[in-house]
């Protein structure tokens, strides 16, 4: 029997690169985004190359409503891996930025993340295995100038990951946490972030950053940054910096022209 998935922000990126991966491994899945065109298509595209079964939910996780009704509908059914997937970021001076666009990230990176491993993680738990896939950033290991927010919710979503994993681990269920750097997706443009240092220098690929990730779930590790040689720095040299000396750094990356 295929492993049934449940993949938040699966339109496109990473989240679609996820799906790809998975269906390649014989998986059927649930895919959640807010562009039903866009997951009609990737169904479209992986049921035929791959012959699983692809299910589309479209919905807009910044809404608690949506989000309860997502777990109304998948509370039957026995998803074996989560990938939450789906969030967003926004540059600029926090005070300057819409709060309800500031508001509507914690929702979506935060809450929509817990209520999702609260509901589909206690289900696992209760069966006695699973594995969960939190999508974090490299932003999440020190404070964001210019992103405030966004930072400090890949800062929430490594914090609390990390606790889940410990809290589920006698339950037969694993949660990863993934932190990649800069990506070349759509997450720049949805994020005004063209013209900074942060992007300048290019990114990662959608696909390499998923299968690194796919596969670290799959390996049931706790916590991985898909960095290479940055890992390093990022684990050991970044929280040894004094906070000024990391603000300013930060703050220079994300800062345009």
């Amino acid at each position: 029997m295929a492993r049934l998935a449940l993949i938040t922000g699966a339109s496109s990126g990473i989240g679609a690169e996820f799906a790809r991966i998975h269906a390649r491994r014989g998986g059927d899945m649930i895919i959640v985004a807010r562009r039903a065109e866009a997951l009609e298509a990737l169904k479209a595209e992986l049921e035929e190359s791959e012959g699983v079964s692809v299910r589309v939910m479209p919905a807009d996780l910044t809404d608690a409503q949506a989000v309860a009704d997502l777990c109304d509908v998948v509370r039957s059914e026995p998803i074996e891996i989560l990938i939450n997937n789906a969030g967003f970021g926004g540059q600029g001076a926090h005070v300057d930025r819409d709060l309800g666009r500031e508001q509507a990230m914690i929702d979506l990176n935060v809450k929509a993340l817990v209520t999702l491993c609260h509901d589909v993680g206690g289900a696992m738990a209760r069966r006695g295995s699973g594995r969960i896939l939190n999508v974090g950033s490299s932003a999440g290991m020190m404070p964001g100038p210019l992103q405030a927010v966004y930072f400090a919710t890949k800062a929430f979503v490594r914090s609390y990951s990390l606790a889940l994993a410990e809290e589920l681990r006698d339950h037969g269920v694993t949660v990863t946490v993934l932190a990649p750097g800069y990506v070349e997706t759509e997450f720049a443009d949805t994020a005004d972030l063209k013209g900074t240092r942060l992007v300048s220098g290019g990114g990662k690929s959608p696909a390499r950053v998923a299968k690194f990730g796919y596969e670290q779930m799959t390996a049931g590790r706790l916590h991985v940054i898909n960095e290479g040689p940055m890992s390093f720095a990022l684990n050991w040299i970044v929280p040894l910096l004094p906070h000024r000396a990391t603000l300013k750094m930060v703050r220079k990356m994300q800062t345009k022209g």
